[in-house]
């Protein structure tokens, strides 16, 4: 009995720091949020009032909110299946799905392996900015100029409420689809080269490879990538923010729950109000991951 107590503290007395450090910055954070969600607190005062859940009875006839809850609802479909679809296309054919026999990548793949990494490179603002000037609406932008050369008519990437939306998604996909080239390509990597070999022995094509014996295997690096994205898309911010000139787009048309939990807080100087928005968006990241650990939950496969 002695000795277990012994063994108890000594283990307690290594998690203490551990546990008080988790606490005071991490739960302490999240507790002061849920309190000042029950408050109309400005930012000013030392004591505000506490109103219980009118914030989030004020969030039900939000328009703008539900706007962005629709924003992020979308970007968490497709951002995740796009980017996943051509980073898994890309890294198949940069490892696997060379035109020869063997197991070997295209031609060059070294060299666009930096070429698909170079986004991860660039901060986020920058990449904003520089698809500011790519969708200028004159003839100066990379896009619009050549269009409207031949005599088209300039397109409102960030001006059109219809396409504004779909011009975030992309710059979003571009920027994170090169990380996750690299993330499969080291799980291809892993593989061992003796069962693709076994499969083309077999007679399968590059298409058979691709969906009986490399996706399968990288599974669990798919999960774990949508799980990424998924919360990127819920957390998605200095994109929106930087692109749409801090306005949301065109009637609000690319807003999303993290955008108007800035605006919210530090323009409207409603930091109660904020901090319901920063709850609900909490629960939906943290509902997200949960379900989508289970629904892609299978049998391991061992190699």
């Amino acid at each position: 009995m002695f000795n277990r107590f012994r063994r108890g503290l000594f283990i307690a007395s290594f998690l203490a720091a551990p546990v008080a450090l988790y606490l005071i910055y991490v739960i302490s954070p999240y507790a002061q949020a849920f309190y000042i969600s029950m408050t109309d607190w400005r930012g000013v005062t030392a004591n505000p009032r506490f109103i219980g859940l009118e914030n989030y009875r004020r969030l039900l006839g939000d328009e703008v909110f539900w706007k962005a809850a629709l924003h992020n609802g979308l970007l968490l479909v497709l951002l995740p299946l796009i980017t996943i679809v051509i980073a898994l296309f890309f890294a198949f054919l940069l490892n696997v799905g060379g035109g020869q026999r063997g197991v070997a990548g295209i031609w060059g793949s070294k060299f666009y392996r930096v070429v698909f990494f170079f986004p991860q490179v660039l901060a986020i603002a920058v990449i904003a900015v520089l698809f500011q000037q790519v969708f200028r609406p004159d003839g100066s932008g990379m896009l619009n100029g050549p269009i409207m050369a031949m005599g088209g008519k300039a397109v409102g990437f960030l001006s059109d409420p219809s396409v504004a939306p779909w011009s975030v998604l992309g710059v979003l996909v571009w920027q994170a689809v090169g990380f996750y080239v690299v993330l499969f390509s080291a799980g291809l990597a892993s593989i061992p080269t003796d069962m693709f070999e076994a499969a083309q022995i077999d007679g399968a094509g590059r298409v058979a490879l691709f969906f009986r014996v490399t996706l399968p295997l990288l599974w669990d690096t798919v999960q774990v990538a949508w799980v990424y994205l998924g919360i990127l898309a819920l957390d998605v911010f200095a994109i929106v923010w930087v692109m749409t000139d801090q306005h949301g787009g065109p009637d609000y048309s690319t807003t999303v729950m993290a955008a108007e939990i800035y605006r919210t807080a530090f323009q409207g100087f409603r930091f109660g109000y904020a901090s319901a928005l920063g709850v609900v968006m909490f629960f939906f990241t943290v509902g997200f991951a949960i379900l989508a650990l289970r629904l892609s939950r299978r049998d391991r496969i061992e190699y």
